[in-house]
C-alpha cells in the first residue's frame, strides 16, 4: 500500500501562480482558503506559523525547492494535501539541521490525520520524488488543476 493517500490531492487544492510576498502572507492567504473550503479550524494559521518557526520546512533539491509545511491533527477538520506553484518562489527557512533560506518553487501543504510516524512516511515519500529529474520535470510542467493532481498521484501511488 501506498504511503500517501493520493485521494488527498484535488484540483480545489491546487493553486497556480500564487502571490505571497512571504511565507507569513502565504499562511495567511492559505488559512482562508482553507477556512472558507471546510478544511481547517480557526486554530490552523497560529498553529501552522507556530510550528513553521518551531520545524523549518524549506527543501533545496538537486531540480527544485520546494517547502512541506504541515500541522498537528487536532488543527483540521478533515485531510488534504494541497499543492501551491508560487508566482515567484516564497522563502522558507530551510528544515532542520539544514538552515538558511530556501526560495521555494513548489509547496506541499499537507493536512494529515495519521501520527507523526504517518507524516514521516509521506513527507520521506515526497522528497523521493523531488529528488528526481524526471518526476520534478513533469510535476513543474503541469498549468491545469487536474493535471496536476494526476501527476502528484502517479508519483505518490
Amino acid at each position: 500500500m501506498s504511503t500517501v493517500d493520493t485521494d488527498l490531492f484535488t484540483p480545489e487544492l491546487v493553486f497556480f501562480d500564487f502571490e505571497a510576498k512571504d511565507r507569513f502572507e502565504f499562511f495567511n492567504k492559505m488559512s482562508k482558503i482553507l477556512v472558507e473550503k471546510g478544511y481547517v479550524k480557526d486554530t490552523w494559521l497560529d498553529a501552522i506559523l507556530t510550528r513553521e518557526k518551531n520545524y523549518p520546512t524549506g527543501l533545496q533539491f538537486e531540480h527544485i525547492a520546494v517547502a512541506l509545511p504541515h500541522v498537528d491533527p487536532e488543527n483540521l477538520i478533515k485531510p488534504y494535501i494541497a499543492v501551491i506553484k508560487p508566482k515567484e518562489p516564497i522563502v522558507f527557512e530551510g528544515m532542520a539541521g539544514i538552515g538558511g533560506d530556501v526560495p521555494a518553487e513548489l509547496i506541499v501543504n499537507l493536512g494529515l490525520l495519521a501520527h507523526a510516524e504517518g507524516q514521516v512516511a509521506v513527507l520521506q515519500a515526497l522528497m523521493g520524488v523531488f529528488m528526481d529529474e524526471a518526476s520534478v520535470a513533469d510535476i513543474t510542467a503541469q498549468t491545469t488543476p487536474e493535471g496536476m493532481v494526476e501527476t502528484m498521484q502517479k508519483y505518490c501511488a
